[in-house]
């Protein structure tokens, strides 16, 4: 799974399999090709480099979710939509570049609860919107992230 911006670098991306491509120059070789391929494209599928991979734009971003060509396609497509709409909810419909690099955290968050070692976990967007739905006022302080404290210290002084 991969979120690239509109010039094709990378955002965010997990590879589960080393063996495909193992170094990141590799899987970034991969991405830029991917993104030359896609970016003016209107389908939503594409067998590249003995992969499968189906994605979907949003204003400045671009997002995959790769397989082996054994994969079934719908599969695929499920774990993306789920992707792009967990996404969705936690940037409160401001799916864009700067949001995404904002909420880092929480999007790999949902990266992991989606995926995990290349077992898809969960499909469905409002489940992993739960596990992700990290609220300051709920968590004790001492179980927060960094991110989370900051931005509830920077809410109290600005």
């Amino acid at each position: 799974m991969c979120i690239l911006d509109n010039d094709g670098n990378r955002i965010l991306a997990k590879y589960y399999d080393k063996n495909v491509f193992p170094t990141v120059k590799e899987q970034r070789a991969y991405e830029k090709n991917l993104f030359n391929k896609t970016h003016r494209a209107d389908a939503e599928i594409i067998m590249l480099d003995g992969l499968t991979c189906v994605y979907k734009s949003n204003v400045d971003l671009f997002f995959y979710v790769m397989g082996s060509t054994q994969e079934n396609e719908l599969i695929l497509l499920s774990v993306l939509n789920c992707l792009y709409d967990t996404i969705t909810m936690i940037l409160k419909k401001n799916v864009e570049k700067r949001a995404v690099l904002e909420n880092l955290d929480i999007v790999m968050l949902a990266f992991d609860e989606i995926c995990d070692g290349g077992i898809i976990l969960d499909a469905d967007p409002s489940s992993v919107m739960k596990r992700v739905d990290l609220r300051n006022d709920d968590i004790p302080i001492g179980e927060q992230t960094v991110a989370q404290v900051t931005n509830a210290i920077h809410g109290l002084f600005w």
